[in-house]
């Protein structure tokens, strides 16, 4: 059957701490153009767009004079909101996905459930407090504001490793790789909402 029509979402957030203007198309080539004033964060929110083959665009102004809390969660938090407005209903998405990426000597597990329910659990380590001049305590803020606002059940469970670059990175590209499966339409059922309730979400 033919593909649900324009899967695209975009969000703009402003507040005092920071100006985020983010838009995403769940049906692209894994285009991005980012720019939120944090290297390492551009660098993974490239990966996602990569892998997971949707188009991204983050436009990011904050206070990094302070740290680098604010922007990355905000960035989540923007990306997560324009995800959920592109899948809409929800509609024809196979709605579970699940990958497991290896990365040098790091291997890390990511699976979701495009739900509309929430839900976060983070088994990863990290043996450094910073990667360059970003503390990895922020990693797991990104990945909670990103599964909270694009309504997404995400389990992360970093398997082994020992390059905190690396197992970053993993997470970041298993997060790509199990949202792609996720969010794509199943032509076997793209007129119907993946639930025996007929709807993703809240207390149904």
């Amino acid at each position: 059957m033919a593909q649900q029509a324009n899967r695209q979402g975009k969000v703009e957030r402003k507040t005092k701490e920071t100006e985020i203007a983010a838009s995403v198309d769940l049906d692209g080539t894994g285009r991005s153009e980012i720019a939120t004033g944090i290297g390492f964060l551009d660098h993974m929110l490239d990966q996602l767009a990569r892998h997971s083959l949707i188009d991204l665009t983050v436009k990011a102004k904050g206070d990094l004079h302070i740290d680098f809390h604010h922007t990355t969660e905000d960035t989540g938090i923007c990306i997560g909101e324009a995800v959920a407005k592109a899948l809409g209903d929800r509609k024809g998405i196979r709605r579970w996905g699940e990958a497991t990426v290896p990365m040098d000597e790091t291997l890390t597990r990511v699976a979701l459930d495009a739900s509309n329910r929430p839900y976060l659990i983070w088994k990863v380590n990290f043996t450094k407090p910073k990667l360059g001049e970003m503390d990895t305590e922020l990693f797991k803020e990104w990945f909670q504001a990103f599964a909270q606002n694009a309504g997404l059940t995400l389990h992360i469970e970093n398997l082994y490793g020992e390059n905190n670059h690396h197992i970053v990175e993993s997470c970041f590209k298993g997060l790509a790789r199990a949202l792609r499966q996720a969010i794509e339409i199943d032509p076997r059922k793209s007129d119907a909402v993946p639930s025996t309730k007929g709807v993703l979400g809240g207390s149904l």
